[in-house]
C-alpha cells in the first residue's frame, strides 16, 4: 500500500473548508471514511447515497465515520467507535474488510502495531502484519436464532430453505447476519437472480447476508457473498468468516484453518476453540480529498 504519512495526519483533525475522507479498500470493497470526533457527521440517507454512488460522489460500497468509543469501549482501550453505513443509509453491525482498512489507518497514524475497534458487534482488536496485511479478530460467532436474529427458533445447521439451486443453507451470525449455502460448483449459478429471495424471507427480520461457498479442498473455500444494501460484492470478510464457521459446524471435511476466494483475492480465516474467528488480509489506500 502506497502511504503519505501526511495524509493521515492531515485527516485527524483537518481544519479546512469541506469535510475531509479516505478512500481505502479491502480485496475492491471500497470504503469512503469521515472522522466524526472533533466535528459530528450525521449524514441523511440521501447524502450516504449520493456520497457512494461514483456517478454523484466519491463511490464506495459502504460509508465509515469513526466516532469517539462509549465508555464500556475506552475501559477495553478502543480508540474509535466505526459506524458502518450501507449504500441505503442502513447501519450495520460488522465488516471485516472494513475493520481491516481502519485498523490499519489508526495503526498507520499513532504508529501502533495492534489496535481495538469498538463497533456495533463489540470492540474487535487487530495486528498490523507484513506486506501490507492486518489480522482482526472478528468476534465470536453463533447459531442461536435469537442472536441472528430469527423469526421463528430452528436448526440453523440444516435450514429448510430453497431458492433455485441453493439449498439448505447454515445460517449464523458473525456480528451480522449470514445464510451460507454450500454448492458442489458456484460456476453457473446466477446469484443475483437467487440470493434476494432468500435475503427478503420472512425469516429474517433484518434481511440477511447470503453467502454461496463451494469447498475445494480441507483447506480452501471460493466464495461469492450477496449482501444487504450492497448486493454481489467482490469480497467480503465477514462472509468469509461465516463461511469456515459454518463448513466445520455442519462437520464438513475441512479444518479449522483455511484460505477463502472470493472474486478479488482472498482472505486467511481460522476459528478458535471459543468460537471466535482470526481474519487476515489485505488494506488498500486509494485517495483522500475534501468533501464540499
Amino acid at each position: 500500500m502506497t502511504r503519505d504519512k501526511n495524509i493521515y495526519t492531515n485527516f485527524f483533525g483537518i481544519k479546512s473548508t469541506g469535510r475531509s475522507f479516505i478512500k481505502m479498500h479491502g480485496l475492491e470493497n471500497h470504503f469512503v471514511i469521515f472522522d466524526g470526533r472533533d466535528v459530528p457527521f450525521l449524514p441523511k440517507n440521501s447524502e450516504i447515497s449520493r456520497i457512494c454512488n461514483p456517478k454523484t460522489g466519491i463511490g464506495a460500497d459502504q460509508l465509515i465515520i469513526l466516532n469517539e468509543p462509549s465508555i464500556d469501549g475506552l475501559k477495553v482501550g478502543a480508540k474509535v467507535f466505526m459506524r458502518l453505513l450501507n449504500i441505503d443509509g442502513r447501519e450495520v453491525e460488522a465488516c471485516g474488510n472494513a475493520t481491516r482498512c481502519v485498523a490499519s489507518l489508526l495503526m498507520e497514524n499513532e504508529t501502533l502495531a495492534t489496535v481495538k475497534i469498538e463497533t456495533l458487534a463489540g470492540v474487535l482488536e487487530c495486528h498490523k502484519l507484513k506486506d501490507s496485511r492486518v489480522q482482526c479478530n472478528m468476534g465470536i460467532a453463533s447459531l442461536d436464532p435469537r442472536k441472528i436474529p430469527l423469526s421463528m427458533d430452528i436448526d440453523t445447521l440444516n435450514v429448510k430453505l430453497e431458492s433455485g439451486p441453493l439449498s439448505r443453507p447454515v445460517i449464523s451470525n458473525i456480528g451480522n447476519p449470514h445464510a451460507t449455502f454450500f454448492v458442489d460448483s458456484i460456476e453457473g449459478i446466477n446469484i443475483e437472480k437467487w440470493a434476494p429471495a432468500v435475503q427478503k424471507n420472512s425469516l429474517f427480520p433484518e434481511q440477511v447476508n447470503v453467502g454461496v461457498a463451494e469447498i475445494m479442498d480441507q483447506q480452501t473455500l471460493k466464495l461469492e457473498v450477496y449482501e444487504r444494501g450492497a448486493g454481489l460484492t467482490s469480497a467480503c470478510g465477514s462472509g468469509a468468516c461465516a463461511a469456515v464457521y459454518a463448513a466445520n459446524k455442519r462437520k464438513l471435511d475441512v479444518s479449522n484453518k483455511m484460505q477463502v476466494i472470493m472474486p478479488a483475492g482472498y482472505v486467511d480465516i481460522e476459528l478458535l476453540d471459543d468460537d471466535s474467528l482470526i481474519m487476515s488480509g489485505p488494506v488498500a489506500y486509494v485517495y483522500s480529498g475534501l468533501l464540499s
